[in-house]
């Protein structure tokens, strides 16, 4: 039994370790998946335990209609988006920063080290745990903004538009 347990403490570290190594790979979020402007950090939506940011208020629809598509972006640049996850979707358990997978634009965390071969083998079924357990939200309440040809000459909430130019 002691081993065992030797032997589940020296995988956690070398999970951790790699997993540092991976996350020096990895730049975070500055620009809009949308419209490739600079973000604004009270314009968001938080999807399977990421946080992903806009530059405007017109763009997380945009992102909502096909979200697998700016997740796909996210993974091609290399960007680490912004974790809002706090359990693990296969076991429920608090999450430990060092134990996680990257799929697909996501960096999905878990509560030890048996749970990322869980994931693995059916990563869908548990990305759903994390959307239903996410809220989704996009949060432009903060001064007035005139759309423009941009944005299609709409109004919306917002505290600047680093989108716009």
């Amino acid at each position: 039994m002691r081993k065992v347990m030797i032997g589940i403490a020296a995988g956690a570290i070398v999970l951790s370790l790699v997993g540092a190594a991976i996350a020096e790979d990895k730049q975070p979020q500055t620009k809009c998946p949308v419209m490739g402007g600079d973000i604004n950090k009270e314009v968001y939506v938080d999807f399977q335990g990421q946080r992903i940011y806009f530059c405007c208020g017109a763009c997380p629809d945009k992102f909502k209609a096909d979200p697998e598509k700016y997740m796909e972006k996210f993974e091609k640049e290399g960007v680490l988006l912004e974790s809002v996850q706090e359990n693990c979707p296969v076991m429920g358990g608090k999450i430990d920063k060092g134990v996680f997978v990257d799929y697909k634009g996501r960096r999905v965390y878990f509560c030890c080290p048996g749970c990322p071969e869980k994931f693995r083998a059916e990563p869908e079924k548990y990305l759903k745990k994390l959307e239903t357990k996410s809220e989704i939200k996009d949060d432009t309440k903060a001064g007035e903004h005139e759309g423009h040809s941009g944005h299609g000459g709409h109004k919306m909430k917002m505290k600047g538009c680093g989108g716009c130019g």
